[in-house]
Parts: C-alpha cells; structure tokens; sequence
C-alpha cells in the first residue's frame, strides 16, 4: 500500500491565511481501480484562485485543492501510461490514486509527449498550462482582442499577466500594465509592455490610466477588482470588451467590498463583460499549449519562477505568494 502526505485545510481562513491554517497528515492509498492510476507529484502549482475559492470548495479537513505535474507510477487507464507526465487536478498531495476528474479546474491531461528538452518541465503547471491558457482564452475568446487595440492588464506580473502582456505584443496589441513594485515594473518593461506603472506610488489612478493610453482601452483583462476596477472601467472607449479572470484585492477581505455602480457607464459605451475560468474551451487546450510552446522556442513568450523546494514549506510558499512580494510563478518542487 503506497503511504501519500498531504496538506488539509485545518481551519477556515480568516483574512489572510496563516501556517496554522493547515496541517500536513499521511494517508494510506487504496488500490487503483479500472480507469484510475497512481500519480507521484513532481511539482505544485501554488495559485490565488485557491484562495478565492476555499470557503466555496472546501470544508474543514479537506486536502488543498490546486493543479499538479505528477508522474504515472501504476496505470489501469490507456490513455495514461506508466512513466509519462500529467498535469492533474490533485491538490496539495505528493501521491495521489484518481480518475482524473476535476470538480472545479481541468481535468488530468497527458504532458506533451514532445515537451523541448530545453523548457522546464514545471512551466506545465505555469505559463504553458493554466495560466498561459487563462491568458490565451481571455484574450481570444472573451475579449477577442484585434491588431491596433490597446488592451489593460492588471496584476500584470502575475503568472496570468506576463502571459497577457506578450501575447498582446504577438497580436499586434498596444498593451498597458500595472504592477505592486518598481521591479516589477522593470520587468514587464523588458517583456515588451508598451507601458507600465507601479499603482503603489502614483499620486492618481485615473490619471496614470490616462497617461498610460489618452485615447482610453478597448479592453481590460481584469485581475484584481477594487478601486482599480472602477478606475479601468471610466477609461474603456466605446465597445469596449473586459475579461473577469479574478479579483485578488479581494480574496482576504473580512467584510464585503462595495464599489460605484457601474451601470451607466457600461450602458452608455456599449461595454461587455464576461467573467470566464480556462476549463471552459477543453476541446482547445492540446492545441493551444503547442501554440504557447512554440511561442517560446521561438523567443517570443518568456517566463519567471519562483520555485520551492521541499513538499514541508507549501503552506509558507502560498502565502508568500499571495503576498505579492515575489517575481515569477509560485510553484512547490516536492
């Protein structure tokens, strides 16, 4: 019987998560059943959406959920066979026996059998998985973004932003972004953003936005909500389209956020907006992560990661990470 160690959600969290917050426990496995296979987790990826969505997909006691690279150990299922790699739906488990099934995320795919040698194995679980395909779908499905456009990230050096930015900049799009640090900033300027701004240290929102782009956005690819979302929305022209991927300025308020009603404005300007999570298009996801893979041999797609290493220190990297301090996408090498 395989032993796997696993972090579970010991108490709800309260504002911004704490260690205590979790425990790790050891779980015996049970035998893989017909269709299922054994998964020995390679690398975690460490998201914020694990923080939004806690209270609504978690009781107490529940193994964190999240996406995974893992290797096939024991196969009962053909599409899957032993020794290759997968990306799966597993959470916080250094083992795991499962059909592949996801309630929330994408379900269980085989790694490219081809994946380049020369690109980390891990950037399937960062730009060249979920997030990279979060990007992709945002900007081509909901937004539908056209050469000449001028498109607003924010949380722009996020693992989703940097991926927005370039492929904006692949598109033909004039690409505005927004970041929590000087540093950060300075890298979304060497990614190719036309132009970027630390939120932190302007004196005004509205006008830095306007600075940015005087003839306002055709589209925003909202990431953080609060002030910053009213502000973006006074500055969309006419049509214009905005992609709701997430909202971290508020996943650790203890009381409920308000803002301006906004109806007027998007009546007026004809504004749509759509939220949307990246398993909506799953038809699309091999072909699409060979389009992300090829965008990055050939130079035009770059990534950072922040990797940990040790399967003991997830809780402390996810926190980390949802402090925003960090440059490059978090991710647990267990």
């Amino acid at each position: 019987m395989v032993k796997a160690k696993v972090w579970v959600l010991r108490k709800h969290f309260d504002g911004f998560p704490k260690e205590s917050d979790f425990e790790m426990k050891e779980e015996t496995l049970p035998e893989v059943k017909d269709g299922e296979v054994l998964l020995e987790a390679v690398f975690l990826s460490l998201d914020p959406y694990i923080r939004a969505m806690s209270q609504l997909l978690m009781k107490e006691g529940d193994v964190l959920f999240g996406g995974q690279v893992a290797k096939v150990l024991q196969s009962k299922n053909p599409a899957f066979p032993v020794g290759c790699y997968v990306t799966a739906p597993c959470g916080w488990r250094t083992h795991t026996v499962t059909n592949g099934k996801a309630k929330f995320s994408q379900d269980m795919a085989q790694v490219l059998p081809d994946w380049p040698k020369e690109i980390p194995l891990s950037l399937a679980v960062g730009a060249l998985g979920m997030p990279g395909l979060t990007a992709l779908y945002g900007l081509e499905e909901v937004m539908q973004v056209k050469p000449g456009e001028i498109v607003l990230v924010s949380a722009a050096a996020g693992a989703v932003g940097t991926m927005v930015g370039q492929i904006c900049k692949i598109k033909g799009c004039k690409v505005v972004g927004s970041a929590g640090s000087d540093d950060k900033v300075a890298y979304l300027k060497e990614l190719g953003f036309d132009h970027a701004f630390n939120y932190k240290t302007i004196p005004s929102l509205d006008e830095a936005l306007k600075k940015a782009s005087p003839e306002g956005y055709d589209c925003y690819f909202e990431n953080v909500g609060g002030p910053f979302f009213t502000a973006a929305l006074n500055q969309m022209r006419h049509g214009g389209r905005i992609a709701v991927c997430g909202a971290i300025s508020l996943y650790n308020a203890t009381t409920p956020q308000t803002c301006p009603y906004p109806h007027m404005t998007i009546i007026t300007r004809c504004l749509r907006m759509e939220g949307f999570q990246a398993n909506q298009w799953p038809d699309k996801d091999k072909a699409s992560i060979r389009r992300l893979v090829t965008w990055m041999k050939q130079g035009k797609l770059k990534a950072k990661e922040k990797i940990t290493e040790g399967f003991e220190h997830t809780p402390a990297a996810f926190i980390r990470m949802l402090k925003g301090t960090d440059l490059g996408k978090a991710v647990v090498k267990v």
